[in-house]
């Protein structure tokens, strides 16, 4: 705009205030008429991404299986008005909870992938990712809590913390996720949220403490006592969405006097300010034992805890003001990337929507318009239209549709800033790739995904059916870290592999209902590995003349196997002293020494734990090839492997059971059959907890073994622990059906 046209239209605002005020017109009232004139903007304005930021907040939901995640995401979606009626995870009337879009988990009952969804609450933006309580899913829950600022982590009331709420918890703790937690369920019968906490103190080892006390307990919750506000809160309507505050009944007053008391001292102990305060025997506001909660909480040293009962709607609303209060937003959580410019150095991302764009492809679904890739945005704005690059593959990408997602419906947006999830359309890439707009060459670093532990084989049931086959194998692989498929070399076969019984059932089920496939599926086969106990030497020359140019490679060294832990699981050393091996043939003796251990000579199971190192060499000034070399140390290690003493490791579960205590001996004796190790036994009530540890090959069909056992009243949950190696006896047996196996070929 022309500057006599800026003047003509204040002038008639800037005789005004001269009229009234004098002359001089102040720069701020200035500023406010140039800002709605549309000819400047303040600097107030350029600022205020702060403010937008700090009303963001990204939150999962995680928790042991049937803890009640999807059903507090569903009451939450309703009073921040997403949803209009709530519908239960296994309600009558088959429609099903609203995170549970796709059909097989609505039949189930459970949550198989991680849902997006956003909401707003007391002018705050709350992005949250509901995520599978089932250990087969687990990459689900590592994944959602690799890209959050902040998490709930849900117990239940009655049984407590469960192996897979240790779980969860340890994910939480590797990507240093601040989190609240929600002792669910206190309707149920036999609940207990002073038990729960003592067992996040000592099972989790949660430096916590309670911010609010239930009135009541099972059928007779009423309503929470607000230790921070000190007052109580009864929820009142059909679905509990009028909250009543009211004073703290007389019979629960000294109690929650005490219990503040105790809130206040566990703070005090993490933040200095409040203690000075405590200390100081000066009057503790509200608002200040707020704020050091809020402090303690996103630094990670302390843990609110909130109670209530998502399915009897009460509790929630508090819960969602502790999300917006003690919750951190995008700006407070410390982000990192790697400079691929700078040999990955790490940098500091501002989270800033003005900065470069950076954002990272965490979670990839086949939509009903092609794939449809979950973004994280760490930095920068994202329009649509836009151009970004994809650092991985290098590749130009345009963004032709940008969306929001609630579950599997999806809201059009045209831009999207740092702190925000959405959704792009069109774009070819895999999970855990990161997109720049080209100006910085950054990566964020990856997740942690656990290895497979169980096998089948699988193949279409008719021919014709190969190619809808094919593609919905390489579809899930490219979705889920943790599905693989492979070829078996000796028999032709396509192997599926994955986290669990349930994992494998649920993809085979999904080609059939996604791809009408019907597929022909082989009893599941453990993932077994092997290794070595000792150190081997080995010496071994290839030597081939078949007229023209032949083939010439020696290599000296040993191998020997790797301390327990260690990664990655196969190492290789040159410690050659001169050049009696060209430099440019080291790479192809290290992948001729990796293909070698793909497949162990005992079960033909790839071997692991061992490090490879080379001592010394010959090469040949003609003959000698990067070919030769690979197949020399392909060669020899097949030659020493034997002498390394080798060995069978197979995969370890963690069993937690619940059952009542009368079925104590049986489950006990059948364990030990299993050639289980118990590890703990706890009484709950008249229920036992056992936890043992079980090889996974005698886990087959176990949940049939273990309703008849209780008469239907025993529940399990299982989850990989570790590799260990197999008994002699069973050695020898698995040898024996390797050879038999490879004879019948």
């Amino acid at each position: 705009m022309a500057r006599g046209s800026a003047a003509r239209l204040l002038a008639p605002a800037r005789a005004l205030f001269s009229k009234h005020y004098g002359p001089e017109l102040p720069t701020p009232f200035l500023g406010g008429l140039r800002h709605f004139a549309g000819l400047a903007r303040p600097k107030e304005e350029k600022e205020g991404w702060r403010d937008i930021m700090e009303k963001i907040r990204n939150i999962g939901i995680s928790a042991h299986i049937d803890s009640g995640k999807t059903t507090l995401t569903e009451r939450i979606l309703f009073y921040t008005g997403r949803i209009h009626e709530i519908h239960e995870v296994r309600g009558k009337d088959g429609v099903g909870a609203k995170m549970d879009s796709m059909d097989l988990e609505r039949e189930k009952g459970i949550t198989i992938q991680s849902a997006a969804t956003y909401c707003t609450w007391d002018g705050h933006q709350v992005n949250i990712i509901d995520t599978p309580g089932h250990v087969d899913f687990t990459i689900e829950v590592e994944r959602a809590l690799r890209v959050l600022d902040g998490a709930i982590l849900v117990l239940c009331s009655v049984g407590g913390v469960q192996s897979q709420s240790i779980t969860v918890d340890r994910q939480m703790r590797r990507y240093e996720v601040p989190r609240l937690i929600f002792i669910n369920k206190l309707d149920r019968m036999g609940a207990d949220p002073w038990k729960v906490l003592e067992q996040a103190r000592h099972k989790l080892g949660h430096n916590c403490a309670a911010v609010q006390i239930p009135i009541g307990l099972e059928g007779e919750l009423r309503g929470l006592v607000d230790l921070v506000q000190y007052k109580a809160f009864y929820f009142d309507g059909v679905h509990g969405e009028k909250i009543i505050p009211d004073e703290i009944p007389l019979n629960l007053a000294s109690f929650a006097t005490e219990k503040r008391r105790e809130l206040i001292e566990v703070v005090s102990e993490v933040d200095d300010i409040l203690a000075e305060t405590f200390l100081n025997d000066e009057p503790i506001t509200s608002d200040d034992l707020e704020m050091a909660i809020r402090r303690a909480t996103i630094s990670l040293k302390f843990i609110p805890v909130f109670m209530g009962s998502a399915f009897k709607n009460k509790g929630v609303q508090l819960l969602l003001d502790g999300v917006v209060n003690y919750l951190p937003c995008p700006i407070e959580v410390t982000n990192h990337a790697l400079d691929q410019t700078k040999n990955e150095e790490k940098v500091s991302l501002s989270g800033s929507p003005e900065g470069p764009l950076v954002a990272l492809a965490f979670k990839l679904e086949e939509g009903r318009f092609g794939q449809l890739t979950y973004l994280r945005i760490y930095e920068g704005t994202i329009r649509r239209g836009d151009f970004m690059i994809n650092i991985q593959s290098g590749k130009r990408i345009k963004v032709p549709r940008l969306v929001r997602m609630h579950a599997d419906d999806m809201e059009d947006i045209q831009k999207a800033h740092a702190g925000e999830i959405v959704a792009v359309f069109g774009v070819d890439c895999a999970s855990g790739d990161t997109f720049t707009d080209g100006s910085v060459k950054y990566t964020m670093t990856s997740m942690n995904v656990p290895e497979p532990v169980m096998s089948l084989a699988i193949a279409p049931a008719s021919k014709d059916m190969g190619g809808q086959f094919s593609k919905a194998l390489n579809r899930f692989q490219r979705e889920d870290p943790t599905f693989r498929v492979g070829l078996d070399r000796d028999s032709g076969q396509t192997i599926i592999s994955g986290m669990g019984e349930l994992h494998l059932d649920i993809y085979v089920e999904r080609i059939k209902r996604e791809y009408k496939v019907e597929a022909v599926v082989g009893k599941p086969q453990v993932n077994f590995r092997e290794t070595i106990t000792q150190r081997a030497e080995f010496d071994y020359l290839h030597k081939k003349q078949s007229g023209g140019q032949g083939q010439y490679g020696r290599v000296i060294g040993y191998i020997e196997p790797l301390t327990e832990g260690s990664d990655p699981k196969f190492q290789f050393e040159n410690m050659m002293i001169g050049q009696a091996i060209p430099s440019g043939f080291i790479p192809a003796i290290e992948k001729g020494f990796k293909e070698a251990c793909n497949s162990g000579s005992l079960i033909g199971h790839p071997v692991e734990n061992i490090r490879v190192v080379l001592t010394d060499g010959a090469a040949h000034a003609v003959d000698s090839s990067e070919l030769a070399f690979k197949l020399a140390a392909l060669y020899a290690f097949r030659l020493c492997y034997p002498k390394a003493k080798p060995a069978i490791l197979e995969p370890i579960m963690l069993i937690e059971l619940k059952a009542p205590s009368e079925f104590q001996g049986p489950i006990t004796g059948d364990i030990n059959r299993r050639k289980g190790m118990i590890m703990g036994n706890d009484q709950e009530g008249d229920d036992c907890i056992l936890t043992a540890h079980v090889p996974l090959n005698n886990m087959f069909g176990y949940s049939t073994a273990l309703r008849s056992m209780t008469q239907g009243k025993g529940e399990f949950t299982m989850e990989y622990r570790e590799h260990a190696p197999v008994t002699q006896d069973v050695q020898m047996q698995l040898m024996n059906n390797y050879k038999k196996t490879k004879a019948a070929e």
